[in-house]
């Protein structure tokens, strides 16, 4: 990979200590072999994967104390995956996937800084319904809905890997696609509900978006 700067830090999850190497910042870019921009990810979107965003933070913090017990967890888009790491942490069976095409990479870097066991990982398409994946009891994801096509995309890729009772954990920052997407979720016999959560503890800012869940039973 072409020179990128990269940012080396440690974020306190609800007393989980989670050291993470990330893009130094979201001007960075490096696609030599256009890898990125054969899966249609511009230079503007290819470093967006490599940052921590709030929804991340806000989603982490949910899963800090999450029921975890029996249950197989997949983060969708797990971009610097700070969720993933902090389940991993808790001993959890979870398991990531994401586009972009140093996602796993960052992945497998960071998962060695927190002494971690290998997160299974797997870059896919929510269009790839041959992704080999399985089903999951919960399936969780962080400011993931930038487009209005996704909407159907997500929830099509979410039905394909939900077993019959499943949870559905998202964090959007108020992107305006999440309405749309509750309703397909409802018709996919899914209960809704959403919270704004209480950020006071690990952000410095107001969080503007919300915590959505999806229950079916």
């Amino acid at each position: 990979m072409e020179s990128i700067r990269l940012r080396y830090q440690t974020i306190e999850v609800s007393g989980f200590d989670i050291h993470v190497r990330s893009l130094r910042d979201n001007q960075q870019f490096a696609d030599t072999l256009g890898e990125a921009e054969a899966l249609g990810i511009s230079s503007a979107q290819w470093p967006l994967f490599g940052v921590l965003w709030d929804s991340g933070a806000v989603l982490a913090n949910e899963m800090a104390t999450f029921e975890i017990a029996g249950k197989r967890i997949l983060e969708v888009g797990c971009g610097m995956a700070l969720s993933s790491l902090l389940l991993n942490a808790r001993h959890a069976d979870i398991t990531a996937t994401d586009i972009h095409p140093e996602a796993g990479n960052f992945l497998i870097e960071n998962v060695r800084l927190n002494n971690g066991v290998k997160i299974p990982y797997l870059r896919t398409d929510w269009k790839d319904v041959t992704d080999g994946l399985g089903k999951f009891d919960v399936i969780i994801g962080a400011d993931i809905l930038y487009e209005r096509e996704h909407i159907s995309l997500l929830s099509d890729f979410i039905e394909r890997h939900a077993k019959p009772c499943c949870e559905v954990i998202m964090v959007d920052p108020a992107r305006f696609n999440h309405a749309a997407f509750s309703k397909r979720m409802v018709t996919l016999g899914y209960v809704h509900s959403q919270h704004k959560p209480d950020t006071s503890r690990f952000l410095s800012v107001e969080f503007r978006g919300q915590v959505l869940r999806y229950q079916r039973t």
